[in-house]
């Protein structure tokens, strides 16, 4: 269980908690609906949630033009606590006009860290899992800038992308990932980068990173926290083989992205697997899975990660009461393996899945 708050906004002493719920594409339509019932099961360890539906994704710009409508933006700044998000099924080639609405909402929110824990659920109650890690991933920059250019030159065609670090990007994930670091039992961060080749925009990350520990208002705050540093390659590799090394790991939008969706696999799915979007005055549930059109309409979509993701908001928000109810009841669900979705090699639906959460709660 995930137990870290990584900053808590002042929201506990509301009557309610309006919640923006966009499922947008795939089985995001199948999980965001589950995650909505979970939080109405926690009934009064939380605010009177009031959801909001709104509209983002390939769909909706296939049927508008505009993948991220302006309103959707707006009710979020102007109306809500906190938001879910599902899936989105961006194509693979270009296609003007459109770009990604998750990556857009992170910009425009300024949800600059994505935190994705990836833990194990141990056998017994009482044991240690396996694997018990946070990658904490820039969210805003990188190769993400989405500025790429297509050329004419003596070997045809010629492709290029921009990347951009920044040092108040790079000094933002890093406070946060010290934050968390310094929470946990092991206070153990690991630094994911590839300096040794792209000494420039790694090196400026990782300087940057390192050099949180100095700041003027740090005052000795993160002294007992082991800085670890691991080259993006070998990080992948040990992180099959050794997963009980890391512990905190902070990386670039790109890295960060690659590396939490590998760690999914040593837990099993990444329909386990939890994030919040998070900035200073906003955060986003998401679950880490894609818009699955495989299964789409099938009715096995695993709920778990779309849950634990509300878990993961409710307790960046100060709510650890349901959040942990949550946690605990998808642990005994998958422990006891009465009911599991296909991904986790069961036969259960998502709606069995759901319901034997519900009754957990």
């Amino acid at each position: 269980m995930f137990k870290t708050p990584i900053r808590t906004f002042s929201v506990s002493a509301r009557q309610s908690l309006k919640i923006g719920l966009i499922p947008a594409d795939g089985i995001g339509k199948e999980v965001i609906p589950a995650a909505k019932a979970a939080i109405i099961a926690l009934g009064s360890d939380i605010p009177k949630p009031e959801f909001i539906d709104l509209s983002a994704g390939w769909e909706t710009f296939t049927r508008t033009g505009v993948a991220l409508p302006d309103e959707t933006v707006q009710i979020l700044r102007d109306e809500c606590d906190c938001a879910l998000f599902g899936s989105v099924s961006s194509p693979s080639r270009k296609v003007v006009g459109y770009s990604s609405p998750i990556v857009a909402l992170r910009k425009k929110l300024d949800l600059y860290a994505n935190v994705r824990p990836v833990v194990s659920v141990a056998p017994e109650v009482d044991q240690k899992p396996a694997v018990d890690l946070i990658v904490v991933r820039e969210n805003t920059e990188c190769l993400y800038v989405k500025e790429e250019t297509l050329t004419e030159g003596p070997n045809g065609k010629e492709a290029r992308a921009s990347r951009l670090i920044t040092e108040r990007a790079s000094r933002r994930i890093g406070q946060m990932a010290f934050e968390l670091a310094n929470a946990r039992p092991r206070k153990h961060l690991t630094i994911i980068h590839k300096s040794n080749v792209l000494s420039v925009t790694d090196g400026l990350f990782r300087e940057t990173v390192r050099g949180v520990t100095s700041l003027p208002d740090v005052n000795g705050k993160y002294n007992g926290v082991t800085i670890a540093e691991q080259l993006v390659d070998s990080a992948v590799y040990r992180l099959f083989r050794e997963p009980e090394i890391f512990d905190v790991m902070v990386a670039p939008n790109l890295y960060g992205d690659i590396i939490s969706d590998a760690a999914a696999a040593l837990v099993g799915s990444l329909g386990l697997i939890p994030s919040i979007n998070a900035g200073d005055n906003f955060v986003m549930g998401e679950p880490v899975h894609g818009s699955a059109p495989d299964i789409e309409g099938k009715g096995i979509a695993n709920p778990i990660a779309s849950i634990r993701s509300a878990a993961l908001m409710l307790r960046h928000l100060g709510y650890v009461k349901g959040a942990d109810r949550l946690d605990l009841a998808v642990n005994q669900v998958i422990r006891e393996g009465r009911f599991l979705t296909p991904d986790l090699k069961g036969t259960s639906t998502t709606d069995e899945v759901l319901q034997a959460v519900l009754s957990k709660i």
